[in-house]
């Protein structure tokens, strides 16, 4: 559905809009990345002084971990602004990292192998550098889609190539074909998503994670599992720590691994870019021979500390650092429920896709395998005789951004992305108002056509 100048009283100022659209240089608005929709958006509201439903950044909506802030203050006045940090993480970081993941997803890992990184975006970026350069016969990744479209950047930026494909129409045992179609090819090095997935929301079942890590073991690839909502698939309760059920990983069936988790959704610590690495023991002493071309170690742990990660930042901000082993401490020690802190995502998400259905949307990414998709961070909508990219352009004249799901990978190039976490009930009204007139100005027209 074309809809330009269809309409030119809308919420936002038309003609403003129309222009700063123009004037962005973007060619086609569901290809523009997060950032420059951000941007875009930015300047409209500057424009117009009017407020947009910010759904495009998954940026968290909560208030940071308190005990951080202390933590990072106290470090601060014990004078570690003026020292380096090690390379490899502070030693009281690491220890906590490992029990971390041994609490809350029962696996064992060496403090050894246990890393900060400046967010889970440098972590990515380190484990392309070393992960996807241990064989020269290899090419690159395997994108199990939808997923985040920054590390698909990363790739390109590296030089390497990647193979992806939407897994929603393969869960379950149909996901065992799909996949290995890809790995017999044996140009595969690294296998890659998100677990709860950005930008769906699904799960992947046991089930699911037991194929992902027998393949892996059968064509030696290492599989690159983004934990960036870590324990929040709130259908389970994943806050006690020791007691099961327990976060869902591969790790519990290969040791070809590496976890990437984030600190800025669970922690509600995105500003202070800090997250964490997690290499199995068994892939952390591994050699591998075509490392050399790159490192001086053949070793994938040496090579990442010593090499990717000495190369991108030299370490990690040490309050930061301090700031997240206090708050893993008060976790790992039952004081602080993490997950309770942020079951507000899943509240605004009940309420917010209820708004959009209730005026004439729907959900694309709706079941998780054959249960009815969880409330939490994302959710995933269309329009009746939209595009993605012709429905994100349309909702920003009546103050809505989002992003388009072309840029994740996925094959359902009709639906937008919209992330919950920046919506608070304080703007509730406004939302359901923007959606009812949307509503208004298309339906009938739609409806109208097809009938």
């Amino acid at each position: 559905m074309n809809t330009k100048n269809m309409k030119k009283n809308t919420p936002i100022d038309h003609t403003i809009v129309s222009r700063l659209i123009k004037e962005s240089g973007l060619p086609d608005i569901g290809s523009a990345t997060i950032r420059e929709i951000v941007r875009l958006v930015n300047r409209i509201q500057e424009a117009t002084g009017e407020r947009f439903i910010r759904m495009e950044m998954g940026v968290p909506g909560l208030e940071p971990a308190p005990v951080g802030i202390a933590a990072e203050i106290e470090a601060l006045k014990r004078g570690v602004a003026s020292k380096y940090p090690m390379i490899e993480g502070v030693k009281e970081l690491k220890e906590e990292m490992s029990r971390f993941i041994k609490l809350f997803a029962n696996i064992d890992v060496d403090p050894e192998g246990c890393i900060p990184t400046v967010g889970s975006m440098m972590g990515g970026m380190a484990t392309f550098m070393v992960a996807n350069r241990n064989d020269r016969t290899r090419e690159g990744t395997l994108f199990i889609d939808p997923g985040f479209p920054v590390q698909k950047q990363q790739i390109k930026i590296l030089g390497h190539d990647f193979r992806s494909f939407d897994v929603y129409n393969f869960r379950g045992k149909k996901l065992r074909n799909k996949l290995e179609s890809y790995l017999k090819t044996g140009k595969v090095s690294t296998i890659m998503y998100s677990n709860p997935n950005n930008p769906t929301w699904i799960c992947f079942t046991e089930e699911e994670l037991q194929i992902i890590g027998e393949l892996a073991d059968k064509y030696d690839a290492i599989v690159v599992e983004d934990l960036a909502y870590f324990a929040m698939d709130f259908r389970k309760d994943m806050s006690k720590p020791g007691i099961p059920p327990f976060q869902p990983t591969v790790a519990n069936y290969t040791d070809n691994y590496l976890l990437l988790i984030s600190s800025s959704k669970v922690f509600s610590y995105a500003g202070q870019r800090i997250g964490m690495m997690i290499i199995s023991d068994h892939l952390f002493k591994r050699r591998y021979p075509d490392l050399k071309r790159y490192y001086k170690s053949d070793q994938f742990g040496y090579s990442m500390i010593y090499g990717a990660l000495y190369a991108l930042s030299s370490g990690v901000s040490h309050s930061a650092q301090w700031g997240l082993r206090a708050i893993l401490k008060e976790a790992n020690e039952g004081r602080f429920n993490f997950v309770e802190s942020v079951k507000e995502y899943a509240v605004r998400a009940g309420i917010m896709r209820k708004m959009f259905t209730d005026n004439g949307f729907k959900i694309v990414y709706d079941m998780d395998v054959d249960k009815p998709l969880a409330d939490g961070f994302y959710f995933t909508f269309s329009y009746p005789g939209f595009t993605g990219s012709e429905l994100l352009e349309e909702l920003l004249y009546y103050g809505i951004s989002a992003i388009s799901l072309e840029i994740t990978g996925s094959d359902r190039l009709e639906g937008i992305r919209a992330c919950v976490s920046q919506t608070g009930s304080d703007r509730y009204n406004d939302l359901e108002y923007r959606l009812k007139r949307f509503h208004q100005d298309h339906g009938k027209k739609f409806f109208a056509k097809i009938t």
